[in-house]
């Protein structure tokens, strides 16, 4: 096994600081924001299902994928052991591939490394297909950044680039039309002489300007893999932190959601903090708004004892804000508009096909830090949504619609379509372990029966204006949904991030980042789904729905992944020989590739490594095998992996956020070299000779 690189950095997670204070506000540093008393999964192990018959190790899930079928983990009682894996074979040098690895995954393993550069294996090349400040609207000027303007910004491609999709463009040979979100500004590195205690409005006008969403069109070369932005394309659209998006569903009009501003609480102005997201099979783009509490400022001197009760559950109860933007606008100052926050924290939903639409928050969806929004339809037809809520001790949910998707592509489908979002139930999820209490005692060994696993519930919360949770109106379990799950009992997860269902198998996996709280002073400690003290590295769940239903109401889950060094005896990786795996960290966002292995992009290697992309096996023989594709800049995350058959996008969020930092002194010159502003950017990756992905 490669030899891992020293540990740099003590802040939680691996993260700088800098990143921690312009991502999340300093949430690390924060009080833990639920402090609900509602069980966890290691309080309920006594009332655990007995699964042991009909939940063995993980030869079910690898026999049930390996034969393309999408059985539950239950459906198999006694099923025979999977194959033993395979060792690892040569890399054939010059080749593209591997000999022996799973389909899809015959590469050159990167190693870990600290290089400030999109590092990818050998055989592969890469380009970089939009920066921050690219002009992708017509009128927009080339960007400068000694001469930087909001309406330039509002012009140009966005700031700290996350979650990536590519939709099909019909009638338009080698184009697709790529959706980004922009998660966060990092003024320091934006702004020369940037004074965070006393912001210019310039500053804080162009700053709101970078966040928000862009649609673009992008172009391939068939000769090579290289994609490029199509500037001025009429389909070509910014988003930002001023422009209208409605808001919709049961909770639209609520009193819990209107402004002085806006007296109907249907109308918003921006989006804020957008992290992973999700595609519909109707062919909208889902963006969930995730840390938006930092934007607020003056939570502590909110008169209201309940108003700021419910604030702090969400992150909010200090005083000024970290960028100040409450001293330009009344909107993000709590004490003069208290509902202001109730307006973010919502999945957004973009049609990018049609360039006058409106995007809306979909309310049926619940607010939380929403981390992603990923859609599967049910054998009927109904789109069901699998969401995480992107804190400690929070919690996982999913949204089954009521109603069934329209197939074709004309108006009256896309109209109907574009409210599927709006009607059905809203539920979160409850764990239950099947080992002993003592089994799991928080070093992170696994229990007698060889595996963390167990059986769980999805417990209802609301349905349309129906609400199930005793004491709370249905408008009040969307607008304040933390504090409706906290009520019905939920389980306490270690950052549930990215939530993606297999489209081979139907598993769902959740990525689970980390906790650094984690059995810590008064803090819960581990439970068989979240089985370690001060989780530094973080886990993968996967989870069966009863029957391969999206809507039934339990589930079995196991954990798939246990991130860390492999040398380290707490680490799993899903059975597979620990020696034979590349060391991976901090899982966050995840997808598929046309086979079926699941990908995985970091963020906050606590390893010593820069972040990066890693692909892993689900099935068959070599189930578990991690293989990174590729790393990232100085002080970067990897966000957003496509996984297409001939290329690889990911969005490289943030380079250059090391701590000491700053406009003047750059911690990375990528992507244009030394002397240039550091921006971050999409970059697409492809095999030199043309061939597959890993194949």
């Amino acid at each position: 096994m490669r030899k891992l690189l020293p540990l740099i950095g003590s802040h939680p997670g691996g993260r700088a600081a800098l990143t921690c204070r312009y991502r999340c506000g300093d949430a690390c540093f924060h009080e833990v924001p639920n402090t609900s008393g509602n069980e966890y999964a290691g309080d309920v192990i006594a009332a655990a299902l007995s699964r042991r018959s009909v939940l063995r190790a993980g030869a079910v899930v690898g026999a049930a994928a390996a034969a393309g079928t999408a059985v539950g983990f239950g459906q198999a009682p006694g099923a025979a052991a999977a194959p033993a894996a395979v060792p690892a074979k040569g890399w054939e040098k010059g080749s593209g591939k591997v000999r022996g690895a799973a389909r899809g995954l015959r590469f050159a393993p990167v190693a870990p490394n600290t290089a400030d550069a999109v590092t990818v294996p050998e055989g592969y090349a890469q380009n970089v297909v939009i920066r921050w400040g690219d002009p992708i609207l017509r009128g927009a000027p080339a960007f400068d950044p000694e001469n930087q303007s909001a309406k330039a910004q509002a012009g140009q491609f966005g700031y700290n680039n996350d979650f990536l999709t590519l939709l099909p463009l019909d009638g338009e040979r080698g184009r697709q039309v790529l959706f980004a979100n922009h998660e966060y500004t990092d003024e320091e590195l934006m702004f020369p002489g940037y004074d965070a205690a006393d912001p210019t409005r310039e500053q804080v006008e162009i700053a709101w300007a970078a966040h928000g969403l862009s649609v673009v069109v992008v172009e391939e070369d068939r000769r090579t893999g290289r994609l490029t932005a199509v500037p001025r394309h009429h389909l070509n659209r910014r988003f930002t932190a001023t422009s209208e998006f409605r808001l919709t569903g049961p909770a639209a009009g609520s009193d819990l959601l209107k402004t002085s501003a806006d007296p109907t609480g249907t109308k918003v102005l921006g989006t804020l903090n957008n992290c992973a997201g999700g595609t519909t099979p109707w062919g909208t783009a889902l963006s969930g708004e995730e840390n938006f509490n930092q934007y607020f400022g003056n939570a502590a001197s909110v008169a209201d004892p309940e108003v700021r009760a419910r604030l702090r559950r969400y992150g909010m109860s200090g005083g000024a804000s970290g960028r100040k933007w409450e001293r330009f606008d009344d909107r993000f100052d709590l004490t003069k508009e208290p509902n202001e926050a109730n307006r973010f924290g919502w999945v957004v939903e973009v049609d990018p096909y049609d360039p006058d639409s409106v995007p809306r928050k979909r309310t049926a969806l619940g607010r939380f830090k929403h981390e992603a929004a990923e859609p599967r339809l049910t054998a009927d037809g109904r789109p069901v949504v699998y969401m995480g809520d992107d804190e400690r001790f929070d919690y996982f949910y999913k949204f089954v619609s009521s109603r069934r998707m329209m197939k074709g592509d004309s108006r009256a489908a896309r109209e109907h379509n574009l409210t599927l979002l709006d009607e059905g139930t809203l539920y979160v999820a409850k764990l239950t372990g099947d080992s002993p209490a003592a089994e799991i005692d928080g070093s992170g060994k696994l229990p007698s029966d060889g595996e963390f696993d167990g059986s769980g519930v999805w417990i209802p919360l609301a349905t349309g204006n129906t609400s199930h949770v005793p004491g709370m109106s249905a408008e009040e379990v969307y607008v304040h949904t933390r504090l409706a799950a906290d009520k019905v009992g939920a389980t306490k997860m270690d950052r549930p991030e990215d939530v993606e269902p297999s489209p081979r198998t139907g598993r769902v996996y959740v990525a689970l980042t980390n906790n650094s709280r984690r059995g810590v002073d008064s803090n819960p400690a581990a439970d068989e789904a979240n089985p370690r003290n001060a989780n530094k590295h973080g886990q993968v769940l996967e989870l069966a729905e009863h029957w391969d239903d999206p809507a039934a109401d339990g589930f079995a889950w196991r954990l798939f992944l246990v991130c860390g060094d492999p040398e380290d005896p707490s680490t799993y990786y899903g059975g597979f020989p620990k020696d034979q795996v590349s060391p991976i960290s901090c899982p966050d966002n995840i997808a598929f590739d046309p086979y079926g292995n699941l990908w995985l992009s970091t963020d906050g290697n606590a390893l010593g490594s820069h972040d990066g992309l890693f692909g892993v096996a689900t099935a068959g023989g070599r189930r578990g095998e991690v293989r990174q594709f590729l790393t990232v800049p100085a002080g970067a995350e990897t966000c957003g992996p496509i996984i297409q058959d001939r290329r690889v996008l990911v969005a490289v969020q943030h380079p250059g956020e090391v701590d000491g930092a700053s406009y003047e002194q750059p911690a990375s010159s990528w992507p244009d070299g030394p002397g240039k502003v550091v921006r971050p950017s999409v970059v697409a990756v492809w095999r030199e000779d043309g061939r597959g992905i890993g194949v």
